[in-house]
């Protein structure tokens, strides 16, 4: 990295950097609190806060969402007349899922032989959070923060249930900003400066098929009594044709991506595909995973193998989920899956839909003041580079809450989950090089705004 102020007080920051993402991974911040203790995530958010109060924000509150978790603000003013930024990220992660499959605990930030720090929530987001600190106390160092800044940490994004949203919207002058920048993105691959211009939506949904009062014996009754499980499958698999795609009737399936490309091969070795097996879908990987609806079966409630008995099925439940290209309106799509599961439930078995989920889809004008000051602070953290925009499959649905309640605000989105990063999988992890250069890049992004 070019030598300047601002990336030579980041790099000496990178040992406390280390030191605090480590404090944070070890919250076991899940936000579904059947499997992990509330008490997890209150620490992660009071640890937040604290983090907050040392830096010298004002009005550093615990905020108490109506989803039943917490939310983390604070104020840090700037100079008289200047705009004000909101930064934004969450500290809830996902569940590490089969904890025997990572090579080191999931909540022990661990750096291996790669370089790459590991642990659940490394690179989402609670590195995310360290890269807003790391640009703030940079400018500190180099004469100050020249914006107003709004920071606010979200406790259940991962969740999808809508807490900081439905807040924001009841109190709506808190987190009005005239640029937001959401550090929940990612590069398209590292070392190689990018923006995410869209967003899909999502909806997602639990879906119960019963058939009988109660499972029987599948060898005195098996071949005439309805099971419930088979009747399940073949719903889930109505929701793709022979190829893979999407198809839920009613939703059109075939829009294209203009802009960054992402090459087939490139994409297999980033998604770990095995030798053999073939991609899913038609048209370029970049349609598939940014421009059309994807449906995804998150799991499914029934017998594990070990300890099954002969029985037929007399319930079955599984939990899917939607993902909503911008263009396509998330409540119409939310309509169309249901029905379709409905229309598709075969022999007359009771279905039951229960609705987890929804955010819209979003779309960000690359065209702002913003995005050029971002373009250009990024030519200095990563020198050589121009910034690219991509889209993303993954969904943040604040962002279109606050593009509705804010709609002067420019909103660019930026993060540490490239694809190496392995986000929502196990082996989660960050890349310190990544963290340097994107908080080195969001501190002379605040300068450039702050003088556009």
């Amino acid at each position: 990295m070019s030598s300047n102020p601002v990336a030579e007080t980041v790099a000496s920051l990178m040992p406390r950097a280390r030191a605090e993402l480590t404090e944070l991974v070890a919250f076991r911040s899940v936000a579904d609190f059947e499997q992990f203790p509330r008490s997890e995530s209150e620490a992660a958010a009071n640890w937040v806060a604290d983090a907050l109060t040392a830096e010298g924000f004002q009005d550093v509150a615990l905020l108490d969402t109506p989803d039943g978790t917490q939310s983390v603000y604070g104020y840090l003013p700037g100079p008289e007349g200047a705009k004000t930024v909101l930064l934004y990220a969450h500290y809830d992660v996902q569940p590490p899922l089969d904890e025997a499959g990572w090579q080191t605990p999931p909540f022990e930030l661990t750096e291996r032989e790669d370089g790459r720090w590991y642990g659940r929530g490394a690179a989402d987001c609670k590195g995310g959070l360290i890269m807003h600190l790391l640009a703030l106390r940079a400018l500190k160092a180099d004469g100050g923060i020249p914006v107003h800044v709004k920071f606010i940490a979200e406790g259940s994004e991962e969740q999808g249930t809508g807490g900081l949203e439905r807040y924001a919207e009841a109190h709506p002058g808190l987190l009005d900003a005239n640029a937001v920048v959401i550090g929940d993105a990612g590069n398209f691959r590292t070392g190689l400066p990018t923006v995410t211009a869209t967003l899909r939506g999502m909806t997602m949904m639990r879906v119960r098929i019963d058939t009988l009062e109660g499972n029987l014996h599948s060898g005195q009754f098996g071949g005439a009594a309805p099971d419930a499980l088979a009747a399940l499958i073949r719903v889930l698999d109505s929701l793709r044709a022979k190829d893979g795609s999407t198809t839920i009737d009613g939703l059109t399936p075939d829009a294209s991506w203009e802009g960054l490309a992402y090459d087939e091969e490139q994409f297999r070795k980033d998604a770990k595909v095995l030798d053999g097996v073939e991609l899913i879908g038609d048209g370029t990987v970049a349609d598939r995973i940014w421009a059309r609806p994807a449906v995804t079966v998150l799991g499914i409630d029934c017998p594990p193998v070990v300890g099954a008995t002969p029985s037929v099925q007399a319930s079955a439940r599984a939990l899917v989920s939607l993902r909503v290209p911008p263009g396509i309106d998330a409540a119409e799509a939310n309509k169309l899956l249901r029905a379709h599961i409905e229309a598709h439930t075969p022999w007359g078995a009771r279905v039951s839909i229960e609705q987890v989920g929804q955010g819209q889809p979003f779309s960000a004008d690359t065209t702002s003041p913003a995005y050029a000051a971002m373009a250009e602070a990024m030519a200095v953290a990563y020198p050589g580079q121009e910034m690219q925009y991509a889209g993303q499959g993954g969904s943040i649905p604040l962002c279109n809450t606050l593009a509705a309640l804010y709609p002067h605000a420019e909103i660019l989105l930026i993060g540490l989950s490239e694809p190496a990063a392995q986000i929502h999988a196990v082996n989660e992890s960050v890349s310190p090089q990544e963290l340097e250069r994107l908080s080195v890049a969001e501190a002379l992004f605040l300068r450039n705004y702050a003088a556009s």
